[in-house]
């Protein structure tokens, strides 16, 4: 490990899959020390997952860090958003928490729409139309479904709230993670009491929201852990807030997340309010907006195409007509949560190769259909679209994007910018420095610009006349659970 410059902070990704840390110089964003440790997902009627694991692959992590650790001065949270994590009065998992991508509650987010004034009136109060996705949804299907469960929760969190309190002792949240939960209002910037009575939750079991820059308690006594009694411990936030200030992304700078999950999003000076649902009106972690569409069909949705059909993920052929829609857990851009992959124009001569490119066409489809909604007006067009994600590194994925985009495309070569965009937040705390200036000190955003080609505008086209066919067979669905 090479001698710091500047006091050590420590970054944490917990996501859908596993938890990663990053110990960083505070100074010049050097990463002297990473480690990781999974946790599993279950796979049955739902997604859910046992926090407690979660901390058992924190404490995993943060052993890999090695001495490092030890020296670190601050501490931050970056996590997988909406989760529902409910608790008991010792502060322990009253059952495991319903992850984001367990679409089982759709029927009560429908339902939630239609009670409290319909979308244009849950665009403008909590800035997006709740789907299956958000914390709202999970808890009514949760009191339907098992009411004993309810009775015996006596705080709720989501998943980067449960780490953070593990640390310091205190029910803490921020104001980026909270908006996605359907209950906090993006106008008032306050939980709304009315959504929580309609769902039956007292607010008083809900996290204080910590305001950005305001440090949300200290390490309290652990000999799980290798920090000391009293290091800082920032807000944290959800993770595509945190990969945003990972990147320092400035206003109007549109990225594409390619990873479990797809996402488009860029920062925003406007208060986002989406009556279409297309567009969540998240908050960003430093006071401004965070505007985000996202799809649940990405990596691992065409990484099981190539595996159904034998080809490694790169072995992608020009396509001569065929659709492919990989809709393979459902959707929730566009949302059609009990849909399933749909295959349309399959001829003698399609190759398993053009298969393969009409998955990946699907996929980034569904994320530049949200794209222009997601950009101020004002925006530059021009500006290269940062593609990040496990899926980033991929060749195939970065020639759809630079096709069906038209835009430049350029790939940051820091990676773990979850985790980075949680550093810059611990550093921030210690420097007094806005996070993102921070990230942009440590030059997080750099790496290769793929130069712009002509948009694919026939396959764009084919795409979506397939999609709007195929829309009523979608809509029904052929999801058995």
């Amino acid at each position: 490990m090479s001698a710091a410059e500047g006091p050590l902070v420590v970054g944490v990704d917990t996501s859908t899959q596993s938890t990663k840390a990053l110990v960083v110089d505070a100074a010049t964003g050097e990463i002297v020390a990473s480690g990781q440790a999974p946790h599993a997902v279950s796979t049955g009627a739902g997604r859910e997952s046992d926090p407690r694991r979660w901390w058992d692959a924190l404490v995993q992590a943060l052993a890999q860090c090695g001495e490092a650790a030890h020296e670190a001065a601050a501490v931050s949270i970056g996590g997988q958003q909406h989760g529902l994590v409910t608790l008991d009065a010792q502060g322990d998992p009253v059952r495991p928490a319903l992850l984001w991508n367990d679409v089982r509650s759709a029927p009560h987010a429908r339902r939630l729409v239609g009670e409290l004034g319909g979308p244009k009136a849950w665009a403008e109060r909590t800035g997006s139309v709740p789907g299956a996705s958000f914390t709202v949804t999970k808890w009514a299907w949760l009191s339907e479904h098992e009411p004993e469960a309810v009775r015996a929760t006596q705080a709720v969190r989501l998943p980067h709230d449960y780490l953070t309190e593990r640390l310091t002792g205190r029910g803490t949240t921020d104001r980026g993670d909270a908006s996605g939960t359907g209950w906090w209002a993006t106008g008032t910037e306050a939980y709304d009491e009315e959504i929580l009575a309609r769902v039956g939750l007292d607010p008083a079991l809900l996290p204080r929201v910590v305001r950005p820059g305001e440090v949300a308690g200290t390490v309290r006594d652990s000999h799980d852990l290798p920090f000391s009694k009293g290091t800082l411990v920032a807000p944290g936030t959800g993770d595509n807030a945190a990969a945003a200030l990972g990147l320092g992304l400035r206003s109007g700078v549109p990225v594409m997340s390619l990873g479990t999950s797809g996402t488009v999003y860029a920062v925003s000076q406007r208060r986002p309010a989406d009556p279409t649902g297309t567009v969540a009106g998240f908050a960003d972690a430093r006071g401004d907006w965070l505007p985000l569409a996202c799809t649940l069909n990405c990596t691992l949705a065409v990484d099981r195409v190539a595996a159904l059909l034998g080809l490694d993920r790169e072995a992608v052929e020009p396509g001569t007509g065929v659709t492919l829609l990989p809709y393979l857990d459902g959707e929730r851009t566009p949302d059609l949560p009990n849909a399933s992959g749909l295959l349309h124009g399959l001829r003698h001569d399609t190759t398993a190769g053009q298969l393969l490119q009409s998955a990946y066409d699907g996929a980034v489809h569904s994320l530049l259909g949200a794209l222009d909604r997601v950009l101020d007006t004002d925006a530059d067009a021009s500006a290269p679209l940062l593609l990040i994600g496990g899926g980033a590194r991929g060749r195939a994925w970065q020639e759809t994007v630079r096709r069906l985009s038209g835009r430049p495309v350029q790939i940051p070569e820091a990676r773990e910018l979850v985790a980075l965009g949680a550093a810059a937040q611990a550093a921030g705390l210690l420097t007094g420095e806005d996070p993102a200036a921070v990230a942009r000190r440590w030059n997080t955003a750099a790496g290769p610009v793929l130069e712009a080609v002509d948009r694919d505008e026939a396959t764009l086209s084919r795409i979506a006349g397939v999609l709007s066919d195929a829309a009523p067979l979608l809509e029904r669905g052929t999801d058995p659970r």
